[in-house]
């Protein structure tokens, strides 16, 4: 059987002919728009700077240390910064937990926070311009932190959305906990704030499994927390027990059960 060969020049490929007068190119077997010897085209300026910004990763930058940044390990009851230090940084907790504490012109100390693992501790020095401290932080057990200058941290607050987005949302949440407290103080009575603290100890409405298992905290940091006596939170730590909503293991480590809840709800 003859083939009709068109005036224009002929195009071959693995052995077939095509017409001249049909210029389209032959479909690629590696998908649309690949080379048939399999090379790639080379991106455009605007891909390439669209793939830099996607190529940030913000629990990468976190969890690695770099320009800017420094991974810090601090021992239990070792002390992070002191209030009336410089604010020159900020630290975010890849494990452990820290106590936050503030001392009056009295002398009178009092816990302010527990800062968990994944949340970011000093952020005042971003937050505010105040150049110290207005807190104390220490260790309540062995601890990894990583460290990020000021400057670095403002330039990628600056240059990356996606870190940015990431920090706005701690701060919010971190609002959200301190309104929380104080309605808490408010309203609720010793016995419900000591059973709320236990919670948000073990993480219960946090993204994630909650750590049921958390580090044996002495009655006096929680008694401080709650804002009651020492005695008071011993009574209702030995009721907690009794009821099965709590238990020591070991007497190193406390275990929260979900049923604590019902002190929380009940009215």
């Amino acid at each position: 059987m003859k083939t009709k060969v068109g005036h224009g020049p002929t195009r071959r490929s693995h052995g077939h002919a095509r017409s001249g007068t049909d210029l389209s190119p032959v479909p690629s077997p590696l998908g649309p728009g690949t080379p048939l010897d399999g090379s790639t085209y080379a991106p455009s300026k605007g891909r390439q700077h669209r793939a830099s910004v996607e190529a940030f990763n913000p629990a990468e930058f976190l969890a690695n240390a770099g320009l800017g940044r420094t991974i810090v390990n601090l021992n239990k009851k070792q002390v992070l910064f002191s209030q009336g230090q410089p604010a020159d940084a900020i630290f975010y907790l890849q494990k452990g937990r820290i106590k936050v504490t503030v001392v009056a012109t009295n002398g009178k100390e009092a816990t302010i926070a527990l800062v968990g693992q994944g949340d970011f501790v000093g952020e005042d020095c971003i937050a505010s311009t105040h150049p110290q401290r207005i807190a104390t932080a220490a260790a309540i057990v062995d601890c990894t932190l990583l460290m990020i200058h000021k400057d670095e941290m403002v330039r990628v607050l600056h240059d990356e959305h996606a870190f940015s987005d990431v920090f706005v949302l701690f701060l919010l949440a971190r609002n959200a906990r301190i309104q929380s407290d104080l309605v808490d103080h408010l309203f609720n009575s010793s016995e419900k704030r000591l059973a709320r603290t236990l919670l948000l100890l073990a993480q219960f409405g946090k993204n994630g499994i909650p750590e049921t298992v958390i580090p044996k905290i002495s009655q006096e940091t929680l008694a401080e927390m709650v804002g009651t006596t020492r005695s008071r939170v011993s009574f209702f730590m030995n009721r907690f027990r009794k009821l099965g909503f709590i238990h020591y293991n070991s007497g190193v480590n406390l275990q929260v059960h979900s049923s604590l809840l019902n002190i929380v709800l009940h009215d």
